[in-house]
């Protein structure tokens, strides 16, 4: 047998609205927002990614490849060269830029690059030279080198402040910075150990184990890089308070309101 069907079926419940009338739906503004072409930060861009191919060649040429790329002021500038090259081209076609963690990452290798140079090796006896003593390096060799170390710093961190978006970057990338040069760490000791008695076995003084021994160097890496560290979150910070220098005459969100009724 079967129930019956009643005549009058009982109201069902009110489902909740999961939006009240009155909120707003709100779309990222790369979403709806279009990007513009932005041809003299294009330009910038790429005269400082020459500026660094320049000067890496030159200390190339004059040093030998295999001793001016174990340099992390080469390898830093290669990769700011190949950052800002991108860079430009994204912002030449009105692309979207480069992920913060990548150009972060590459104005902290130089920014350091820069500090160690002007800290650690300025007072140096005799002067370090990534080159060493090359023949008729009397004015290129210190071009390259001011280039690298001063010119190179400064224009990477006026196109992070006058160019670039701000809050792009996260504080767990700042540790996630530090794998390479810890990497690069483990690079120069291997390298010294595959070249026992070579005059340029280990290319940084406060990294040579045969003067200071390991205990001394790791102590002094230890120290390097919790000041890398702390300049690495010493960017982000930045990162998320500075000013946006990048505006657009459109809102920055676009609203949809959900239909009344």
């Amino acid at each position: 047998m079967t129930a019956p069907i009643p005549r009058d079926l009982p109201d069902l419940p009110a489902l909740p609205r999961t939006h009240p009338a009155s909120a707003a739906l709100f779309a990222p503004a790369r979403a709806v927002v279009p990007l513009v072409r932005r041809p003299l930060t294009a330009m910038y861009r790429l005269v400082l990614a020459l500026l660094a191919a320049g000067a890496v060649l030159v200390e190339t040429l004059l040093g030998g490849p295999a001793r001016s790329l174990s340099h992390f002021a080469i390898q830093s500038a290669v990769l700011l060269a190949l950052v800002m090259l991108a860079s430009a081209r994204r912002a030449w076609s009105a692309r979207h830029p480069l992920p913060g963690a990548i150009t972060g990452a590459a104005l902290l290798y130089v920014i350091t690059a820069s500090l160690v140079h002007h800290i650690l090796l300025a007072d140096t006896t005799p002067r370090f030279s990534m080159t060493g003593d090359a023949a008729g390096a009397s004015w290129l060799e210190p071009l390259a080198a001011h280039t690298l170390h001063t010119v190179l710093p400064v224009a990477a961190v006026l196109d992070w402040l006058l160019l670039s978006p701000p809050a792009r970057t996260r504080l767990r990338q700042a540790a996630t910075w530090l794998l390479y040069p810890l990497a690069y760490l483990a690079f120069t000791l291997a390298r010294g150990e595959l070249l026992p008695g070579s005059p340029i076995r280990y290319l940084y003084p406060f990294l040579d184990v045969t003067r200071h021994g390991y205990r001394n160097v790791l102590a002094d890496a230890l120290l390097l890089g919790l000041a890398c560290y702390a300049l690495a979150v010493l960017l982000v910070a930045l990162d998320h308070i500075r000013p946006n220098p990048v505006r657009h005459h459109s809102k920055t969100g676009f609203r949809l309101r959900p239909p009344v009724g």
